[in-house]
């Protein structure tokens, strides 16, 4: 119940919702608690009480003292030491009459001389005089009502037993035990101790203070917390939930993303992820749609070819002509096969990027393999040599990259000045450190060269300036390399080279 209640509930309202069922909980067990306070502490108070009567009742029966008035004052004086710590001793005989009261003697230690009647006589004439009409008047209650207990007593079920009750006033919290003294199976008399026993409700009352003070602590303290909770940490939550929908609705409501990017915690890194995901994924639907534009347009061209040439040599009778638009078809054909494959193959390195994670790698051994392929490849089929050169072969060129994303780069690189190259021309790759240590990576031929002025045209994709035969290239081998060095936070720069002639392909690695 409670899981389907805290479901369709905000984060502040179940943080609330629980800390209320917690603070409930602790609440009632410290009710509980303070009722079982009091009993317990009051039960220490009896113990003692039954003790005293005990030990009360046991000097009467072994000192053969009779419940009259005198015998039992003598009985008071002579056993003083038992009532020493308790405020008022009580005994009444059998027909319920006080015959004994240590609230009208004075136990005082000093009392206790051969001038014991005396002083008695001159302590109660002078406490008779400075005893308020008030007191006096509580006293006889007090008498009166312990009268009404005792008979009440004698005839309950407890009859026989120490029984405990209390009487709380403004400032006073009495406890008074009574129990009746029992001869040889008669009962002669009852016996009760009083004692003011204030610590007990002091005691409680301190508990009581030190748990109302400690839950209006933690009501403030959560009462800042929700507050803080909500202000700093779930409005910017609902904030960036309010992003998403406008993102997923796609409106035109405008959002204070920005201003969460500029937070120095969590939630400003989540928001600058959340926002560059989002600025990533506008980026890669804008590149889809303009890919496929692109695509679109450039399949057009062959396959308008494919339908001219396919709709004459249907006519034309003519060998020669007939053998030269066979080639044509081909090489459209191939042109169109190569464009699909490309394509392909970029969407699959789009899915592959998101998963590979960028590793410490040397630059050097990369490169090396790769030019040594080629070479095994071209110089016996062209006649073209790489040739491989650093400005310091002991220095450290290590970069921050996904290695066979390197290859690719490169790989596409010669792939593209080999095809600009004549046979048995050079290309050359050189690898060195700038003064800021980044590596820097160039590839050399000594081609055609770039025609366009602006050079940054070339990673364009489906860019125009290509060799003849076109069909073993798709135009998205630059496109291709630009978006892997950016992949690697790396700027990648072409020009032409002007001692020598061709292109020269530079890109800068930012340093580890």
């Amino acid at each position: 119940m409670l899981s389907i209640i805290l479901k369709n509930l905000s984060i502040l309202k179940k943080f609330l919702l629980i800390n209320l069922i917690i603070f409930i909980i602790i609440g009632s067990g410290t009710i509980i608690y303070l009722k079982t306070v009091k009993p317990n502490l009051i039960k220490k108070k009896t113990v003692n009480h039954i003790k005293i009567i005990n030990n009360t009742i046991d000097h009467i029966q072994r000192l053969n003292i009779k419940f009259k008035e005198d015998d039992i004052r003598r009985f008071l004086f002579s056993t003083r030491f038992l009532f020493q710590n308790l405020d008022r001793v009580l005994l009444f005989d059998n027909k319920f009459t006080l015959i004994g009261d240590t609230d009208s003697l004075d136990l005082d230690p000093r009392s206790f001389s051969k001038t014991l009647n005396i002083v008695e006589e001159e302590i109660s004439e002078g406490k008779k005089k400075i005893m308020g009409t008030k007191v006096v008047e509580k006293k006889k209650k007090d008498k009166i009502f312990l009268k009404k207990v005792l008979i009440d007593y004698s005839s309950s079920k407890n009859f026989g037993i120490p029984y405990s009750y209390t009487e709380e006033t403004y400032n006073q919290f009495l406890l008074t035990t009574i129990k009746n003294v029992n001869f040889d199976g008669k009962n002669i008399g009852y016996l009760a101790i009083s004692e003011n026993a204030n610590e007990i409700r002091t005691a409680i009352n301190e508990r009581k203070s030190f748990i109302i003070r400690t839950a209006f602590v933690v009501a403030i303290v959560i009462l800042i917390f929700s507050i803080v909770l909500n202000r700093y940490f779930l409005k910017p939550i609902k904030n960036l939930v309010n992003y998403t929908k406008i993102i997923k609705e796609k409106s035109k409501k405008k959002s204070n993303i920005e201003i969460l990017k500029k937070r120095n915690d969590e939630i400003g890194a989540l928001s600058k992820s959340l926002d560059d995901m989002t600025n990533d994924l506008y980026k890669r639907i804008n590149i889809a749609e303009n890919f496929s534009t692109d695509l679109v347009h450039e399949i057009r061209n062959p396959l308008a070819s494919l339908k001219s040439a396919s709709e004459i040599i249907s006519e034309t009778e003519d060998k020669d002509k007939r053998e030269k638009l066979v080639k044509i078809l081909s090489h459209d054909v191939e042109r169109i096969e190569r464009l699909i494959t490309d394509y392909s193959q970029m969407l699959k390195d789009e899915v592959a990027l998101s998963t590979e994670k960028m590793n410490k790698i040397d630059l050097i051994s990369i490169v090396q393999s790769v030019v040594d392929d080629f070479n095994n490849i071209y110089i016996e089929k062209r006649g073209i040599k790489i040739e491989l050169i650093t400005n310091n072969s002991k220095k450290d060129f290590k970069i921050l990259g996904i290695e066979n994303r390197i290859e690719q780069i490169l790989a596409n690189l010669l792939d593209n000045a080999i095809s600009f190259s004549k046979d048995k021309q050079k290309i050359i790759v050189e690898v060195e450190k700038n003064q800021n240590d980044q590596v820097i990576l160039r590839v050399i031929d000594q081609g055609q060269g770039f025609k366009e002025k602006k050079l940054n045209k070339i990673f364009d994709r489906f860019y125009s300036n290509r060799p003849d035969k076109f069909g073993e290239h798709s135009g998205l081998g630059l496109n291709i390399v630009k978006n892997l060095v950016e992949l690697h936070s790396g700027i990648i720069d072409a020009s032409n080279n002007t001692d020598q002639g061709g292109a020269r392909i530079e890109i800068v690695f930012p340093k580890v």
